[in-house]
């Protein structure tokens, strides 16, 4: 069964579809247009009540809310592809709390310079938490690639490519070091290689 994610362009919807690809499941995008309002259709919110993005439909089972579907198939497909969770309790506990801890949204959109500055250092002081667990650990939630990374890629490939805010972390050598390793799992390159192309594309899961 091919697994359907709405709305592929978004970050939110990237951290679902590197989890696919991490799993190797095979599935196909479903374009949703924000600006024409094709969250709020009908026949959107037939699926999503509140209008919000990403949803999956996996045959007859539908779900919202990024993170939960990223923990639904880490569960699901735990013994293919990678495992995102750990192999204890412990481990599994240091997962769920970097992958609520996500400093992205300590910058600010608007264009204004006060707003810009107040969220810089915002996220200057997250992100010298991060050097410092990094410098413990290669990874934040221990020694292995996990569901908390999923989340992460996407709003930092944001920070370093659109907002031009690569210094803040190459100035941190931990942190530098760990983007570095995150960002070019295949993965993560299958993710910005599947974006060169039209909206609408499928991943045919293991090879």
């Amino acid at each position: 069964m091919v697994v359907k994610v709405y709305s592929p362009v978004y970050a939110c919807p990237k951290r679902v579809i590197v989890c696919l690809i991490e799993k190797g499941i095979e599935f196909e995008t479903v374009p949703v247009d924000l600006v024409k309002g094709e969250h709020k259709t009908p026949e959107y919110l037939k699926l999503q009540p509140f209008g919000f993005l990403p949803v999956i439909q996996d045959g007859d089972f539908t779900l919202y809310e990024s993170r939960a579907i990223i923990r639904y198939y880490a569960e699901k497909y735990k013994s293919q592809g990678t495992d995102l969770l750990g192999n204890t309790i412990e481990e599994r506990g240091l997962v769920e709390q970097w992958l609520e801890i996500l400093f992205s949204s300590a910058l600010g959109l608007l264009p204004d310079e006060k707003i810009i500055k107040e969220s810089e250092e915002k996220l200057g002081k997250v992100l010298d938490m991060y050097e410092e667990r990094l410098s413990k650990s290669k990874y934040l939630a221990g020694g292995f690639f996990s569901l908390a990374y999923l989340s992460h890629l996407p709003f930092t490939q944001y920070l370093v490519g659109p907002m031009q805010k690569e210094h803040l972390i190459r100035e941190r050598k931990h942190v530098s070091a760990w983007w570095d390793d995150i960002s070019n799992r295949p993965s993560w390159k299958k993710v910005l290689e599947l974006y060169k192309v039209p909206p609408k594309f499928k991943y045919a899961g293991v090879q």
